[in-house]
């Protein structure tokens, strides 16, 4: 069963966030655009390519008022060590959620039980905290995060604009679709 349009589950953990250690629930999301960005663990290789494209795209993000949350099944205190060790992973103002006891992980459905760590699972919430956007890749698959962004500006577009649909590649200002019996075998 598919994750879109379905609620965020319960959560409260500990993330690193600017230099801080701060509790993030699923309460704290509630009420703004968000994205969780799913990765299997710090101090690895496509992971911080992954991480440090979001964080040269974060004040797209922040102007869309979309909050980013990292997650990977390490703890908080790793990733601060992880921003403390990685020129990357400095760079990152965005929320690093732990989530070492896999609640997260599980309630995303990316959790691969055996190895005890998180698929790369892209998932974009509505400020009523509904799924609007699933995604997960194989590990050895890095995202791209100016798709991300597009993606998000799509799901804020059809969410404020109801009746018209976002066709592939488009980007702000291009022209939408009114799904109507005139366009049934048009396009």
């Amino acid at each position: 069963m598919s994750l879109v349009n379905t609620p965020i589950k319960p959560f409260k953990t500990t993330a690193y966030h600017n230099g801080k250690f701060v509790e993030v629930s699923d309460a704290d999301v509630r009420g703004k655009w968000a994205v969780f960005f799913f990765y299997p663990a710090d101090f690895t290789f496509v992971c911080p390519t992954e991480l440090g494209d979001v964080a040269d795209l974060y004040p797209e993000f922040q102007k869309l008022g979309v909050e980013v949350y990292s997650v990977s099944t390490d703890t908080h205190f790793t990733h601060k060590a992880w921003h403390d060790a990685s020129d990357t992973i400095k760079k990152i103002k965005y929320v690093m959620l732990g989530d070492a006891n896999h609640t997260l992980s599980r309630n995303f459905d990316v959790l691969i039980e055996a190895a005890g760590l998180a698929l790369r699972g892209t998932f974009v919430v509505n400020p009523e905290g509904m799924i609007k956007i699933a995604e997960v890749n194989d590990n050895g698959i890095g995202r791209d995060a100016r798709e991300l962004l597009r993606k998000v500006q799509a799901a804020q577009y059809v969410a404020s604009h109801p009746g018209e649909v976002c066709p592939a590649k488009w980007t702000p200002g291009a022209k939408t679709l009114a799904p109507s019996l005139d366009l049934v075998g048009k396009i």
